[in-house]
Formats: C-alpha cells, structure tokens, sequence
C-alpha cells in the first residue's frame, strides 16, 4: 500500500490526479487480494486488535525505508520516538494470552 499512496507523489506527479488515482487503485488491487486472506488465516491465531498492530507494525517497516531511499525524506528524531511507541503497543497488545 506504500508504493500505491504515494509512489506516485514522486512519479506521476505532471498527470492529472486520475491518472495517479487509476494506477494507485491498481496496484492496490493487488495488495488487497493478498491481505484480505491473509487476515482471515491470521484471524483464525490472532485477536483483532493483535492483527491491527502487526499491520501497522508492519506498514512501517515497509514505509520507513520506502521514505528514506525511495523518496528521499530526511531521517528525525521523532520517528525514532513514534517507532518506540509501537514497540510499547505490540508488546501490551500480546502480552496477555489470546482469547
């Protein structure tokens, strides 16, 4: 979902927003037909709630790097600190047993 929100920020930025929208979509399409029975096995060992911060656990980790190499953002502190708040909610959202 990285590449589809906002590849096109960098690459398709002189089209027309319907053009970016339309290749977006695409390549969403995509990503949605795998995650949708991904979340369904995952849902089958997970609790919702456990399922949500892998997702977004994992966005990030696809994202920082995406950020830094691909579009050339510069690196802050505060990323740091955001990132360590996650840690703290993959840690209290598995720390009991999944019911």
């Amino acid at each position: 979902m990285t590449f589809a929100w906002y590849a096109h920020l960098r690459n398709l930025g002189h089209r027309p927003w319907y053009v970016a929208a339309l290749v977006s979509w695409s390549i969403a399409l995509f990503e949605y037909l795998l995650q949708v029975p991904a979340n369904r096995i995952g849902y089958t060992g997970f609790s919702l709630a456990q399922l949500k911060i892998l997702q977004e656990v994992i966005t990030l980790m696809v994202f920082v790097p995406f950020a830094i190499l691909y579009m050339r953002q510069p690196i802050r502190l505060d990323y740091v600190w955001a990132g360590l708040c996650l840690v703290g909610a993959v840690y209290f959202v598995f720390r009991s047993p999944t019911p």
